[in-house]
Order: structure tokens, then sequence, then C-alpha cells
């Protein structure tokens, strides 16, 4: 077969794999409503994330409050809502019943500052947690202020100036702005959209092989082994075209969701216009193309759709611990350019932090999808050669 009758014979699959997709349209509407839903979804989660970072919660539970009127005073001072804590805190806390921490204020605590003493203030915790420890950290500088406060009177009363312990200020003056935490955040839609992706070719990859074996339709299309290549070339075409409009639709969606977003709040806190949107889908087309090619290689040798899930779920579990080696391996090194899926994390996570990628750093992850996507079809390519000839 000429190579002119073999991309018309792949445009014929091609035209046919598209046709049957289109008749799958609950699967279909389904798949594109999942990548509209990434810019709502990253809206939440940036605006959420940011509003996190940037309040500190102004309660505290106590135990004890009643012992303690000076500590009572200066927590009302410092507009800190107090709420006592429950008998049984201590259950609660190691059940986890009850996350926060407790400021525990032993009787005679007020009788004790008076006479000069040191009375003890305990602040019990049940969970290791991250947000626990922020929390006892909050917890703690709150009190030391009181104790500072204490101090100060003490010596004020001595006719001595507070200021003598204190020889040098220190004074925190953070730089960062909300864009900057937003950016921190944001490092993280990436994966939003890598996912997206690979749920999009997923099942369309699995049933256009597997499916196709397991219902009989894909014998009568081996009768003539020439017609391999062509017949991997249009069914590539099919899913691949499905895993890119998923890529597209995430790109839009979020730019979208960041101009409607109410009060333009996104869009002060992230800046994706159409130029980074265009940029994040030169960077994800590649990467469809080869995971639809790599799905499909392992959808050929499996004889059944559900032996075909199955397989497929090592690359859903590589590309879903993405994430995973982002939180522990926060450096960026050249060799991750080459892989797909962690290039596209790397790439997009500048383009969301507001830095630029250069030419040579957007060339390496499209030749390393070339490479797999060619290696993927003539794999599958040769596979059905061999199972022509049985």
């Amino acid at each position: 077969m000429s190579a002119p009758d073999g991309f018309r014979t792949a445009m014929v699959v091609l035209r046919k794999e598209i046709v049957d997709a289109l008749r799958e349209t609950r699967t279909l509407l389904v798949v594109l409503a999942s990548a509209l839903l990434v810019g709502p979804m990253a809206a939440v989660f940036i605006l959420t994330g940011v509003d996190d970072a940037a309040a500190e919660r102004r309660d505290i539970v106590v135990s004890g409050i009643s012992y303690a009127p000076s500590l009572r005073n200066y927590l009302e001072r410092q507009t800190y809502t107090i709420r006592n804590a429950p008998a049984d805190f201590e259950a609660r806390l190691r059940a986890s019943t009850a996350s926060d921490p407790v400021v525990v204020v032993p009787r005679g605590f007020e009788a004790a500052l008076e006479q000069g003493d040191s009375p003890l203030l305990e602040v019990v915790s049940g969970s290791s947690g991250r947000e626990a420890s922020a929390d006892v950290a909050r917890i703690q500088g709150v009190l030391d202020g009181f104790v500072r406060e204490r101090v100060a009177i003490s010596f004020a009363l001595r006719g001595l100036s507070p200021e003598l312990l204190q020889p040098v200020v220190l004074q925190n003056r953070p730089l960062a702005k909300p864009q900057s935490t937003a950016a921190t955040f944001a490092r993280m839609l990436p994966f939003l959209v890598i996912i997206a992706v690979l749920y999009g070719a997923l099942n369309s990859a699995l049933d256009t092989m597997a499916g196709e074996r397991e219902r009989g339709s894909l014998e009568p299309l081996l009768t003539n082994p020439s017609l391999s290549w062509a017949l991997v070339l249009g069914k590539w075409g099919a899913v691949a075209g499905v895993a890119m409009l998923v890529a597209v639709l995430c790109c839009l969606s979020l730019m979208v969701t960041q101009w409607v977003a109410p009060g333009g709040r996104l869009q002060t806190l992230l800046s994706f216009g159409p130029q980074e949107a265009l940029l994040s889908v030169l960077i994800m087309v590649p990467f469809a193309a080869a995971l639809s090619a790599v799905l499909m290689a392992v959808a050929i040798r499996c004889k059944t759709f559900k032996e075909a899930q199955a397989s497929s779920n090592l690359v859903v579990l590589a590309l879903s611990l993405l994430p995973v080696y982002s939180i522990f391996n926060s450096g960026e090194a050249d060799w991750q350019l080459w892989i797909p899926g962690l290039a596209q994390n790397v790439l997009m996570g500048r383009i969301f932090g507001g830095e630029a990628n250069s030419a040579g750093q957007m060339l390496v992850p499209l030749v390393a999808g070339a490479v797999l996507t060619a290696a993927g079809i003539v794999f599958i390519a040769r596979s059905l050669r061999e199972a022509a000839t049985k």
C-alpha cells in the first residue's frame, strides 16, 4: 500500500472513530464537562487557600479562665473570643474528636502572679498535624504577649524601664504579596489539568483497542496486515484529539473563570490570560499525544475492557503521584523535562507562578512526547500484525 492510500485509510478510520465517539453522547459530555469544571475548581482552591493563609483565627479554648481575670482581660483586648473547654477535653483530644488546643489555667493563678511567683500555663494539644502545630504556635504567641505585658507592668511598678528587657527591637516585615501566596497554591493546578487529560483519553483509548477486541469488531480490520499502521494512526488520532480537546477546554476554563470571578479578585491574584493559556495548550499537546499512545499500547495487549482497565491503573497511579513528588522534591532539574507528565507539571507550574519558560525548555517535552508517541504507535501496529497472523 502506498503512503497516500495509507493516509486516506487513516482518515477514514479517524472519521469512523469520531462518529462512534459522538454516538456515545453521555460519556463525551461527562468528559467535556469535567474539563470545563477545572476552572471553577481552581478558583475555589486558590481563593480558599489565600483566605486560609491570610486569615488568623481569633478564638481560643481555655480551661479555668475564671482563675485568671488578667489573662481574660488581655485576650479580650486582643479581640480574641474565649471558649470554655469541656470537662473531658483531654479524652476528646486523645480520641481526635476535638482538634483545638486548650490552654489550661491552674487554680490560684492570679494570686501567684500578684505574689511574684511563676504559675504554670499549659497548652494541651492532641493532633501533631500541620494545622494543629500552627494553632499551637498561634496560641503560644498570644500567651508570650501576655507574659511580656506582665513583665512590663512589674518593671513599671518598681520604677524600671521595660526596655531593659529588650535591648534590640525585632520586627517582621514580610514582602510576600497576596499574589505570591496565590501563586504558591496555583502551582498545584497543573495536576488538575493532567488528570483531566488522563481521564479524557482513558476511556477512548481502552475502548478503541480492548473494547473492540472484546466485541469482535477488530479482527475483520486485521484481514489485511498492511493496513495496521493506517488503522493505528486513525484510531490514535481520534483518542489524541479527545485528549487535546480536554486540554484546550481546561485552559479556556481557567482563563474564563479568572475573568468572571466575582469582584475580579481572582484576576488580581492570578495572571492567566490568552498568552498563558496558549502556552499551556502547547505544553499539554505532546503530553496528550504520548498519553494516548501509551494507553492504547497498554490496551492492545488485553483481551477485555476490564483487563485493560486493570492494566492501565499503573499509568493512572504514576500520574497521581505527581503532587506527592512535588511536595517532597521542591527543586527542579533538567531531566524532569524529559518525563511526560512531570515536564508538564513543572512548565505549567512556572506559568501559574508567573515565571517564564525558555524556548529550549518548551522544546524538550515536545521532543520527548513525539518520541514516545512514535514508539507507542509502532508497538501497537506491530501487535496488530502479530494478532493478524495468528
